[in-house]
């Protein structure tokens, strides 16, 4: 659908987006995730072609985006695009989404029933007369949406759209993104920093850093199979490095950490440094001594808890182990097992669940 070839954005002396190359597929949710300042926007910006690449090229179905005007105008029609920030005219909510129409010269008589469809689809039938100013965050926002869908795009842009929305606005505009792909086949790509949101809507992902595309894949991949610590630590998983193989069967390998040895899966050979990559969820913990009986957790770890830290219903609790380990559980779990800062813990973790990575 849209092929990205080798672009760079350059302001001055100033690059903001590095050689990057992607091939985005037809009717999917592509999602860019990275951190604030890292090119996000700007990449989104040259797919509407609301800007040029200093060098490489944008494919829109085949079709080389750097063209004339008109052509270049053309494209842009089969697009719709939503800005983080909704702009609304001080009119009604029924001429701010039939603005894209009449800048299209669609026939008037047919505005009115395609902009009540449109309103209808986000969940806004009968605020056709409201004025859009006064309007909350979350009901602009789904404004946006429908001023961006009543002109029936191929693909919808979204910047960040959920970036100043409380829980509930967040829902429904999440909701509206799952039903827009579903209903129309809309080919959606979007940018956001919210790594929850990354996994729930995407069926693929494109992390950017420091302008430079450097991983792409399914969810799974970039959450639990990261290809470096900066992008393990954006996604939540806080490395354990210093890590040497000592022993490697068929790719079942013992890996020392100090004092600690792990069972992993790593194609890598004996004597290498490794570096292990484990989602906080996938850690067990349990208040020790406790009997460990049979259980598929290969490595049972012993240590004392250093930090809790509430997160939504969760808390992220920092283990010391002679290098820190951090899980994820529930705020009852913590309750229930009675754990506070200094409680002595064993951390279980499957052997399947550590990503392995090799270390200079």
């Amino acid at each position: 659908m849209i092929r990205i070839d080798r672009i760079t954005r350059s302001f001055g002396t100033s690059e903001t987006l590095h050689d990057i190359t992607l091939e985005i597929r037809k009717g999917e949710i592509f999602t860019f995730i990275g951190p604030s300042g890292s090119g996000k926007t700007t990449l989104i910006r040259l797919i509407d072609l609301l800007d040029v690449p200093t060098t490489g090229r944008i494919f829109f179905d085949g079709q080389d985006t750097k063209t004339t005007e008109a052509g270049r105008l053309a494209i842009r029609r089969r697009m719709g695009m939503v800005f983080q920030k909704p702009a609304v005219l001080n009119t009604t909510v029924a001429e701010n989404v039939a603005f894209g129409l009449k800048f299209r010269g669609v026939e008037k008589r047919t505005i009115p029933e395609k902009v009540r469809s449109a309103l209808e689809l986000v969940g806004l039938s009968g605020f056709e007369e409201r004025r859009a100013v006064t309007l909350s965050g979350g009901e602009m926002q789904r404004v946006a949406l429908a001023r961006a869908m009543v002109t029936e795009p191929e693909v919808l842009l979204l910047d960040e759209p959920t970036a100043n929305l409380d829980p509930v606005s967040l829902e429904l505009i999440e909701d509206l993104i799952l039903r827009i792909r579903a209903e129309f086949k809309t080919t959606i790509i979007m940018s956001t920093h919210d790594m929850n949101q990354g996994q729930r809507l995407a069926d693929r992902i494109g992390v950017i850093m420091n302008g430079s595309l450097v991983q792409s894949g399914l969810a799974g991949e970039i959450f639990y199979q990261p290809h470096g610590r900066d992008i393990a630590r954006f996604v939540g998983i806080e490395p354990i490095i210093g890590g040497v193989v000592t022993e490697n069967t068929g790719g079942h390998a013992l890996i020392r950490v100090g004092n600690v040895c792990f069972e992993a899966v790593t194609g890598l050979e004996v004597k290498k440094k490794a570096g292990l990559y484990i989602r906080p969820e996938e850690i067990t913990l349990a208040p020790a001594p406790a009997p460990i009986g049979k259980t598929s957790v290969r490595n049972q770890i012993v240590g004392h808890i250093t930090k809790m830290i509430p997160n939504g219903p969760f808390v992220r609790v920092t283990v010391d182990c002679g290098f820190p380990i951090t899980a994820l559980i529930t705020r009852r779990s913590c309750t229930e097992l009675g754990l506070t800062t200094g409680t002595r813990v064993i951390a279980g973790i499957k052997a399947t669940s550590i990503h392995v990575l090799p270390e200079e």
